[in-house]
């Protein structure tokens, strides 16, 4: 005869403490996995409903203001003026977006702003000066929309001594003389 299995029944948390959160009664919905959720106040102010399994073990110890204030710190006070909460658009101390200076990792055509649109089977040039899109000009040759972005650089990134921005070039962290050359 085979034993009866019961349910497990969750650790009741209530007024229990967890870093920046105090559990406040149970959620009336468990998580997809099965574990017990809880309605917790956070220090900050807010309501987060948690999972009984991450507060126990530690994972959970905010509403996520913990991990904000964390990311604002490695990030440097520095950039903070620069950024309107989007990692899309932060910028440098002359308002230029940095996707518009450094080459991405998913950069294929191996200069800023210049890439191949596929259904089109076309080179695009893209500058984004000031939230602007200054430049959206399309080739057949990737020398030539190269070329197009090269001069909005030099129309709108003067250089160095000007007004104090440098023109980005390939911004891809090699010698200057190496990109002379190429």
């Amino acid at each position: 005869m085979a034993a009866h299995k019961r349910a497990p029944r969750a650790i009741d948390l209530t007024g229990q403490h967890f870093g920046r959160l105090t559990v406040l009664r149970r959620a009336g919905i468990n998580a997809a996995n099965g574990n017990a959720r809880w309605e917790c106040q956070c220090e900050c102010g807010n309501l987060a409903v948690v999972d009984g399994y991450g507060l126990r073990k530690g994972t959970t110890a905010s509403c996520g203001c913990l991990r904000k204030e964390l990311a604002r710190a490695r990030a440097g006070h520095d950039l903070l003026p620069y950024v309107d909460h989007e990692a899309k658009t932060l910028r440098n101390a002359e308002g230029i977006y940095y996707s518009s200076l450094v080459k991405s990792k998913r950069n294929r055509s191996g200069t800023v702003g210049v890439s191949f649109d596929q259904s089109q089977q076309v080179y695009v040039a893209r500058l984004r000066f000031h939230g602007e899109l200054v430049l959206n000009k399309s080739s057949h040759s990737k020398a030539e929309a190269i070329a197009y972005r090269r001069e909005a650089e030099r129309r709108y990134f003067p250089q160095k001594g000007d007004t104090g921005c440098m023109l980005p070039m390939d911004h891809d962290h090699k010698s200057s003389s190496k990109r002379r050359r190429s």
